[in-house]
């Protein structure tokens, strides 16, 4: 283990996966949206920095939207304080060059994660 983290993950009913992956797509920032309007889950929350996915739609990211770190708060992903999202991002391979907006990469030179409760 290199470093530990302060997250929260998913809600009871949209919870976060757990298993072994890695991050395949790293994003500098983007939109965020999902849910149902019909239901009135809909959210959508621009500028959500420092997006790491890691299997599927679920990913690591930056929050500024709550505070409320050690507590289920998600519809999935792993939400991180932004300084701890942005130290991941750093820190994971491939190396980021500070330039470019996104990254993808192939299992050989992903970073590996593990998710567990």
């Amino acid at each position: 283990m290199v470093k530990e983290f302060i997250v929260s993950t998913g809600l009871p009913g949209t919870p976060t996966v757990q298993g072994v992956f890695r991050m395949w797509v790293r994003v500098r920032v983007q939109t965020m949206s999902g849910g149902n309007r019909a239901s009135g889950t809909y959210y959508s929350l621009p500028n959500v920095e420092w997006v790491q996915y890691f299997y599927e739609d679920y990913s690591f990211h930056g929050t500024y939207w709550h505070n409320n770190f050690g507590h289920p708060m998600s519809h999935g992903c792993v939400n991180m304080r932004n300084e701890d999202a942005e130290w991941l991002f750093k820190w994971a391979m491939p190396e980021w060059d500070g330039e470019r907006d996104w990254l993808r990469t192939d299992d050989a030179n992903a970073t590996l994660v593990y998710i567990h409760e």
